[in-house]
């Protein structure tokens, strides 16, 4: 693990998990000839790590934490971009996004094609990225 980055017990044990899962999603997503011409369902789970202190609200109030409204558009935004080629880069440019609010501190994005073998549930792919200044995370609760 690279030196700047911290371990996922540590982002346990300092940051609140936010999630949605199996959000479906049709997509334009494939290499293969037959999947350029049409979307696919796909279902995407996104957890993100926010440190207490950006994520314990004082007044009840929406803006003092994340809003799950920000990964539904995140997700929205790319797949009106257009046609994606990987499930590998849809998960890296979901991540990308996600790190880029201000309060996520690490993201865990995943994504699945649930239609592709009548022999399995389905099959995807996962991602774990952090911000490079999480290891430097205020991580206590607020005072």
């Amino acid at each position: 693990m690279p030196i700047d980055q911290p371990d996922v017990s540590s982002l346990m044990r300092t940051c609140r998990k936010l999630f949605l899962r199996r959000h479906e999603v049709w997509v334009g997503i494939g290499v293969h000839e037959f999947e350029k011409s049409n979307a696919q369902r796909v279902w995407i789970d996104v957890d993100l790590y926010v440190s207490y202190a950006h994520s314990t609200p004082r007044a009840d109030r929406l803006e003092e934490v994340v809003d799950y409204d920000f990964v539904r558009a995140v997700v929205a935004e790319r797949i009106r971009r257009g046609h994606i080629g990987l499930q590998e880069t849809l998960c890296d440019e979901l991540a990308q996004r996600l790190l880029e609010h201000p309060k996520v501190q690490a993201v865990r994005v995943s994504t699945a094609k649930p239609d592709v073998y009548p022999d399995c549930e389905a099959v995807g792919v996962e991602v774990f990225r952090c911000r490079p200044d999480a290891a430097g995370l205020d991580q206590g609760l607020p005072s």
